[in-house]
């Protein structure tokens, strides 16, 4: 099997300065290389998924470890989910603190009975695992929260890339199809930001971030839109239900669309084949077949979906 690869960084509105897009292509296209790398040496799905997430984690541009948005009491509350699509196995933890990388804490949970943790069972996880404590706080993210808060918090959400308030929210995601077969997904976010204390992302749960044996989504956008669709699991169910990918995509996005939804998603199969869809403007995702490499930064407004066989 041809490994590959997708990965997303947040889905949003246009970016009037296209060279904007610049630094994001520029980021997304050397994590995505640097895994694709990895599996094409024999890396794991799981191992490759982690892997992304840590890269993607890393880069302050994104919202998801550092460079996470802050909530409305000024806090960072960041959430992280993985599935392994062979065992069909969800781990994940909700609205966790002082860590560089919420995606290990989910890992971890992978081999445990109780696989999802919020808040305090989460940082007490960390402290168990002596998880180095982290300040995942950037300079531009403080300044975003401060200028909400003089302004009263009137916005639904901060951007998801920092440098660029206007391209709108989401998290980071990776999925991936290995040497073998095997699938798994993983998802990581800060949260909307200025939202209330113990608000929950769909991040963390089976509609944001999905995956069996026979295809794998991650989601990003508007929390409260995703789980309304439960769309990770609806576009999986309906691959397993016999829709092929791109069918699933489609269809998916078309209730979306119709439910004034405002999100994206990005998605293997066991076939190989890379797809994506979007009823936002711009979906911040890059690709790697295991030959090339391609991104969905430059596609016309009104693409909703993409499938590569």
């Amino acid at each position: 099997m041809q490994p590959k690869v997708i990965i997303h960084g947040g889905a949003g509105n246009s970016v009037q300065d296209k060279g904007g897009l610049v630094p994001v292509r520029s980021a997304l296209g050397k994590i995505v290389h640097t895994v694709s790398e990895q599996l094409l040496a024999g890396m794991s799905a799981i191992e490759a998924v982690v892997l992304g997430c840590h890269h993607l984690e890393d880069e302050p541009r994104f919202n998801a470890g550092t460079g996470s948005v802050l909530q409305a009491d000024g806090q960072i509350r960041m959430s992280a989910a993985l599935m392994d699509g062979v065992k069909q196995r969800f781990s994940g933890v909700i609205n966790v603190s002082r860590v560089q990388h919420p995606i290990d804490l989910a890992q971890f949970l992978q081999d445990h009975s109780d696989r999802t943790l919020s808040d305090y069972g989460a940082a007490e996880l960390a402290r168990e695992l002596q998880v180095p404590l982290y300040n995942p706080l950037t300079t531009t993210r403080l300044h975003e929260w401060m200028a909400e808060r003089d302004q009263g918090f009137r916005s639904a959400m901060a951007g998801v890339v920092a440098n660029n308030p206007e391209v709108g929210r989401g998290t980071i995601g990776v999925v991936v199809l290995d040497h073998e077969g095997r699938m798994a997904v993983g998802t990581s976010t800060g949260g909307k930001g200025f939202e209330r204390i113990g608000r929950v992302s769909d991040s963390a749960t089976p509609a944001g971030n999905y995956a069996n044996s026979l295809a794998a989504v991650s989601c990003t956008g508007i929390g409260e839109d995703i789980l309304e669709e439960c769309l990770a699991a609806k576009i999986v169910i309906r691959v397993s239900d016999g829709f092929s990918l791109g069918s699933a995509l489609e269809k998916s996005f078309e209730e979306a669309k119709n439910n004034q939804r405002d999100f994206g998603a990005i998605a293997l199969d066991a076939q190989g084949g890379i797809g994506w869809g979007k009823t936002s403007q711009v979906l911040f995702a890059a690709y790697h077949d295991g030959e090339k490499s391609g991104d969905t930064l430059d596609l016309p407004l009104e693409t909703t979906t993409g499938y590569i066989a």
